[in-house]
């Protein structure tokens, strides 16, 4: 008989996680660039006296290690190596203004006294332009405040925009009493002053985040006290080969921890991570091991 073909491994096509209880799945990483999966032995070697050469070799530990690097950042991998699920929202149509929020004294954010919100300027939404502003009270001797943006990554939607500094300002308002209401129209926003006399004071500031119209958005904070990363399992699929030849490793349990966000110019960008691989009592191992080979 003669030997058969030798079994090789070729390329990467998919990595998916999911929950070790339900085995649901978590997701899958389409973009994955690399799993190298290490099985990596020790062993124990008894010695002593003048002799150089061990006595005997007994069994050690093994580490299963894999190194999984992917260019892709799907939601449930904030999940599972991060301990925090994603907010997931539905397309915002016209936009979505923040409710605006003091940061450094009371006097920028008042019903009566103050800004009362701060809103989308009728028909504009198509000026919005995404990112976290600032309000500063720059004047209160005549109400004025200065807006402040932290990027001008969107200022070509809609209106063009730019600084009117180095300090990032986008431009000034005088802010109205008796609910009246000012814009910044290129930026499609309408501030809406409070049912009294204003009264700021100078350097108090406040803040608002914007999303322009968009089809989907999310949100996720890292680093809660209270956040748990969970444990889940992992399938490892190879490229299918011409002859039709899969290849499907199964880690029952594993944990990890830390998600790089790499920022490279003109580059997409990849991440590393390590995942640590366990023992399962319900399915008595590490992982199992599926080849199949196919030419139909």
């Amino acid at each position: 008989m003669a030997l058969s073909n030798p079994r090789s491994l070729f390329g990467i096509h998919s990595v998916a996680m999911y929950n070790t209880t339900t085995r649901v799945p978590y997701g899958i990483v389409k973009v994955a660039k690399g799993a190298n999966l290490a099985l990596t032995g020790e062993t124990v070697e008894l010695t002593g006296g003048s002799f150089r050469y061990p006595w005997a070799i007994e069994d050690g530990l093994i580490s299963t290690e894999l190194s999984l690097t992917f260019a892709e950042y799907p939601n449930f991998l904030y999940e599972v190596l991060l301990g925090k699920s994603v907010t997931e929202n539905t397309s915002d149509t016209t936009g979505d203004i923040s409710a605006i929020t003091n940061q450094n004294g009371t006097s920028v954010v008042d019903a009566t006294t103050g800004i009362a919100s701060v809103g989308l300027l009728s028909g504009d939404s198509a000026d919005l332009k995404f990112g976290k502003y600032l309000v500063k009270v720059t004047d209160s001797s005549t109400d004025t405040i200065t807006v402040y943006n932290y990027t001008d990554i969107d200022f070509a939607r809609g209106t063009d925009t730019s600084y009117t500094d180095d300090t990032l300002a986008i431009g000034t308002a005088i802010i109205p009493g008796s609910g009246g209401t000012v814009s910044l129209a290129d930026y499609g926003l309408e501030f809406t002053g409070g049912s009294g006399t204003i009264a700021l004071t100078d350097d108090d500031t406040a803040y608002f985040e914007v999303r322009p119209v968009n089809t989907k958005n999310i949100t996720v904070t890292i680093g809660g006290a209270n956040d748990v990363f969970p444990e889940f399992g992992c399938l490892i699929y190879a490229q299918k080969k011409g002859g039709g030849q899969m290849y499907e490793i199964d880690l029952f349990k594993c944990k990890g921890i830390g998600l790089p966000l790499n920022f490279t110019p003109q580059e997409f960008s990849e991440a590393e991570v390590t995942i640590k691989a366990f023992y399962d009592s319900a399915r008595s191992g590490i992982m199992s091991i599926r080849s199949i080979d196919s030419f139909s």
